[in-house]
């Protein structure tokens, strides 16, 4: 059975993307050492790719070619996408779309993007572990990590340390 995981980066204080859906506060950390836990050895055990449409949308306006090309890719929307960036499935039933995922056996899965699909997993108690990458920066406001939604749950840490240029790599697991 396929392990369902989140790998994501956060400003201090709890955000995701800038007020203006940016991120060039996290691409000023291009180059970071994540040591074993960089992006490119992460990305190898990956077999499926989950982000919800608004992730699609703002991959679709940047202008650097499409990065899972390796990987089968699904996008949670209910809106059809005319003309895909890459090769990719649409789904709009989570519940569903859970069982498929819960039925792979051929790697990992990785929820991209957004705290909004991923609160949706865990409330379903459908994602296994998180990787969150503590920038060293305060945004003051912009995209949370996850919506407020009122779902209350604890989390095992299975993991936390000190990483290049002060980023801190919290590992839990549900």
């Amino acid at each position: 059975m396929a392990r369902i995981v989140g790998y994501i980066a956060a400003s201090l204080d709890g955000f995701i993307a800038d007020a203006d859906d940016g991120l060039d506060w996290l691409f000023a950390y291009d180059g970071i050492d994540l040591g074993e836990h960089d992006y490119r050895r992460f990305i190898e055990g990956i077999r499926t790719v989950v982000m919800g449409r608004a992730t699609y949308d703002f991959l679709e306006k940047d202008g650097a070619p499409w990065a899972y090309g390796e990987q089968r890719v699904l996008v949670v929307t209910s809106r059809p996408i005319a003309d895909p960036k890459g090769p990719l499935e649409t789904r709009s039933d989570i519940d569903a779309l859970v069982a498929e995922l819960r039925g792979l056996d051929d790697g990992d899965v990785w929820m991209l993007g957004g705290g909004r699909l991923q609160m949706a997993f865990i409330e379903r108690d459908a994602l296994d572990e998180i990787e969150i990458y503590v920038m060293p920066e305060l945004l003051g406001g912009g995209k949370p990590l996850f919506p407020p939604t009122g779902f209350r749950r604890g989390l095992r840490l299975i993991g936390a340390s000190a990483l290049d240029r002060g980023c801190v790599r919290l590992h839990y697991g549900f």
